[in-house]
């Protein structure tokens, strides 16, 4: 079963990239499943109902999340009733899920959203033992196939948290960086992974921020606001992970990056 995780999607530019490249794409490559990180997905920072809903009407069936998901006043209360997985390691009173139960082909898929350490003044516990609890969980309901976000700064946690996963889950990739690395790999246990998968938005950008407003603010200590690019060339970065819907273990995973525009 083929899986396609998309990476951190950048507004407006982000979502019509993603439009675009998924109608060939899915058909192309078989995919079963389409999973994305939904943190930047509308206005640059945050998500809401109607831009998930967007995605979802051209083909994204599963959502993860990260530090910047709330970030628009509202989403708290439409949340719940999204197919998405907001970072279960925020604290239990938070809206939302850690993590949400797919069909792909019949067979259930569990996605877990985890946000990294450095966030720590989010309000935030340890991922590893947070995603230890909701492994637990999900043992009891008979999932094979899991895939984790890890939503993070830090490669060193990502890289920790895939090898502490190994062989429990079918594949940890992180997001949050926007840029794309090229360590895809499946570990000694049968997990795939990649330190991040980069992102959907704008190809002339910093993380998909104009770059002149990201350069003066290394050249200076005023404060400027973030004006995202919405028209022009873009990048869709993703990975495609095959799995065995019957051990959960994976067979490969592949980047799928192009150049839109």
């Amino acid at each position: 079963m083929k899986i396609l995780f998309i990476g951190d999607i950048v507004g407006s530019l982000g979502r019509r990239t993603a439009q675009r490249v998924l109608t060939t794409l899915k058909k192309r490559d078989n995919i079963a499943l389409v999973v994305a990180n939904a943190d930047n997905l509308a206005h640059g920072r945050g998500a809401t109902g109607s831009t998930i809903k967007e995605c979802l009407d051209f083909g994204i069936d599963v959502f993860t999340g990260g530090d910047h998901l709330f970030h628009i006043k509202g989403f708290q209360d439409e949340i719940s009733s999204l197919p998405i997985a907001r970072p279960a390691n925020f604290y239990a009173g938070t809206p939302g899920q850690g993590y949400f139960v797919a069909k792909a082909l019949g067979y259930p898929f569990c996605i877990i959203s985890l946000i990294g350490q450095t966030f720590g003044g989010e309000n935030v516990e340890n991922s590893f033992y947070a995603v230890s609890r909701v492994l637990t969980e999900i043992k009891r309901k008979k999932v094979k196939m899991i895939l984790v976000d890890i939503h993070g700064d830090l490669t060193s946690e990502k890289n920790a948290l895939g090898y502490f996963l190994d062989g429990k889950v079918s594949a940890v990739v992180g997001t949050h960086t926007h840029i794309p690395t090229c360590d895809q790999k499946i570990l000694a246990g049968g997990t795939a992974f990649v330190t991040d998968a980069g992102m959907v938005g704008a190809y002339d950008s910093v993380l998909g921020v104009k770059k002149e407003i990201i350069v003066e603010r290394f050249l200076s200590s005023l404060p400027s606001k973030f004006e995202w690019v919405e028209e022009g060339k873009a990048v869709f970065n993703s990975v495609l992970i095959d799995i065995n819907e019957n051990t959960g273990r994976a067979r490969s995973i592949e980047r799928r990056d192009f150049v839109v525009g």
